[in-house]
């Protein structure tokens, strides 16, 4: 396992959360853990914070890195007492998802991490601009009435389109076109700096600034340490490292980005809420950052192939125009982003999975991921080396 120190609360040594931080891969193991504590942690804090008001809490049983639990009760009354403690005041739209259900996430890693800080000020700069997000109804980082930190949002009744997927109703073409204007919508988020934000920016300022001074320091922010890894898992060969790190210098340029934009950084169908033709919520903003237009959708080339992102593209180029060397920053983008996900899934196991993982697609196995991240690897170094068109990618 990759090994730190602990960081301070803001993430300024952070490429990637789940690998980089002190407790790298906490909360990717595959046991279930017992939650019956947590629960009973939260339920105390809220009967204190809500007092005299009715409210049942069951875990959700989530996937990802979060603890996670499903609220019911007099949410509509909670949030009304509790407004003065929401970012701005926000109050539940009259016209929004039941306020008898709120859905709560925890972070319980040693770090004392209080991101949640900063998804509350993206999520309503997103609601600003109509982009279907949760709403976050309230956010507890300081961890006094419990030992961990908690965020409640706005409960969505709709499966994430993974599950559509593996069950093969989802219209992906539409899907992927709707994903690619809503990226093109989110980048008018521009946030100063680059990198992670500032979660004591957000919590004093409500202002998203990036923490690093140029995106080249945040995309080569512990690469080498990435790659060295990957070397001593036997996942790469030192020949292989090396190739990436040559033809990553050779492009250095493609780097120069003079303004950062919003950038989801997790982007995947289990991270998107709805139907098998539409678009619930964008969720899991906890990784977002300040970097480069062409990420995101290279994220999204991290589980599919040519004919999603060309519609991705499509969808996008209608709000924006692509940028310049878009395809250059794909594969660049699409390279790191591999790094960083065969780092996690080496490191966390995921290659010993069955087909109930999240991440591996009906049928297969963890050995069909291990190969699929292989390949995807080698695709982004190809294409970035020999300026490939999207044909290429399988």
């Amino acid at each position: 396992m990759m090994t730190h120190t602990l960081p301070s609360q803001d993430r300024t040594s952070i490429y990637y959360w789940k690998c980089d931080r002190a407790a790298a891969f906490h909360g990717t193991d595959a046991a279930c853990p017992d939650t019956s504590l947590m629960a009973s942690q939260l339920r105390h804090a809220l009967q204190r914070r809500f007092p005299g008001v009715a409210l049942e809490i069951h875990p959700a049983n989530g996937q990802g890195n979060h603890r996670t639990f499903r609220l019911t009760g007099d949410v509509t009354h909670c949030v009304e007492r509790d407004r003065l403690h929401v970012q701005g005041g926000s109050r539940p739209a009259a016209d929004g998802p039941s306020a008898s259900e709120a859905f709560i996430r925890t972070e319980d890693g040693p770090e004392a991490d209080n991101y949640f800080d900063v998804e509350t000020v993206v999520t309503e700069q997103l609601r600003a601009l109509g982009l279907a997000v949760p709403q976050v109804w309230a956010c507890d980082c300081a961890r006094e009435a419990t030992p961990f930190a908690w965020q409640m949002l706005a409960y969505i009744p709709h499966p994430d389109l993974n599950h559509h997927f593996k069950s093969g109703t989802l219209a992906l073409a539409g899907i992927a076109e709707a994903i690619g204007e809503a990226i093109a919508r989110w980048q008018d988020v521009k946030p100063s700096g680059f990198g992670p934000f500032s979660a004591r920016q957000a919590k004093v300022r409500q202002t998203l600034a990036g923490l690093h001074a140029s995106y080249d320091a945040y995309y080569t922010l512990n690469l080498q340490r990435h790659l060295r890894f990957l070397v001593e898992r036997t996942f790469l060969t030192s020949t292989q490292a090396q190739a990436i790190m040559a033809a990553i210098a050779r492009h250095q340029a493609l780097l120069d980005v003079r303004q950062g934009v919003l950038v989801h950084k997790d982007l995947a169908l289990w991270n998107i809420l709805g139907a098998p033709d539409r678009i619930a919520a964008f969720i899991d903003w906890d990784d977002a950052i300040s970097g480069d237009p062409m990420d995101d959708l290279s994220l999204l080339a991290c589980f599919h192939g040519e004919p999603v992102i060309a519609r991705a593209l499509a969808g996008y180029a209608r709000v924006r125009p692509l940028p310049e060397h878009a395809l250059p920053r794909f594969w660049l983008h699409l390279l790191r982003n591999m790094i960083v996900k065969a780092v996690i899934r080496v490191g966390a196991g995921y290659f010993t999975r069955d087909d109930g993982f999240y991440l591996i697609n009906a049928g297969s196995n963890g050995g069909d991921l291990e190969t699929l991240t292989r390949m995807r690897l080698d695709t982004a170094l190809q294409g970035l080396n020999e300026n490939c068109d999207l044909s290429i990618l399988p």
